[in-house]
């Protein structure tokens, strides 16, 4: 099966204190982004890459593609409104049936075995998401009040996000709606069931300066 991946890069560097957008962010002397395109492209020779950047970044983002990759294997698009327009620009590059994987950029210590198990289940299931265990006590905010959830029923979702094209695509081509905050619940909206694979704890997203320094002591320890 042909296999797409499209890497999502629409973060800023607010939360980061920093005015360089946090893909951009340099992680062991390499951009965050290097890591995340990487993994893809170490994961199946045969893995495309859509990458998606807001209009003002495609020059950075060329340039590291083309300091650190076979750039006939990555294609940049630019990013929409919104991730679910985002992702959407990204799709109109898939003109062939695959499984379509969706990542965040930030997300940069995604390793080849959840690519791997994402891909696989899509392949069985057509739709497929990475979750984990909640660690910590859950609790639902009501229009009453607040109420407590079983820990052991939730699992926090992470990305990569894997589908058939033939499944993910036409659900890009319903009305935006603020309740899509992946494409798990566009998928759903479009009447697709989500299964569930085993995630990664160490897959966090590059969020606040601590991340950096916790992605890094992760880099250490798989070297």
């Amino acid at each position: 099966m042909n296999k797409y991946a499209v890497i999502v890069a629409g973060g800023s560097g607010i939360r980061m204190n920093s005015s360089v957008p946090k893909q951009f962010l340099l992680l062991k002397n390499k951009p965050v982004l290097y890591y995340t395109l990487q993994a893809f492209l170490q994961s199946y020779a045969d893995m495309k890459i859509i990458l998606v950047l807001p209009e003002e970044h495609i020059a950075i983002g060329q340039e590291i593609i083309d300091a650190y990759f076979d750039y006939d294997r990555i294609r940049i698009t630019i990013g929409g409104r919104t991730r679910f327009h985002s992702v959407q620009n990204g799709l109109k590059l898939v003109d062939e049936e695959s499984i379509v994987l969706v990542h965040d950029a930030v997300r940069c210590l995604v390793d080849v075995d959840l690519i791997y198990r994402c891909y696989e289940a899509a392949l069985e299931f057509g739709a497929a998401i990475p979750a984990i265990a909640s660690k910590d006590s859950v609790r639902l905010v009501t229009e009453e009040g607040n109420e407590a959830v079983e820990r052991r029923n939730v699992r926090l979702i992470q990305t990569p996000q894997a589908f058939l094209s033939t499944v993910l695509i036409p659900a890009y081509n319903i009305d935006y709606k603020d309740k899509f905050t992946d494409e798990a619940t566009v998928a759903e909206a479009f009447g697709m069931k989500m299964k569930l694979v085993e995630g990664n704890e160490n897959n966090i997203k590059i969020t606040l300066p601590p991340d950096i320094i916790y992605a890094e002591y992760i880099l250490d320890s798989r070297s």
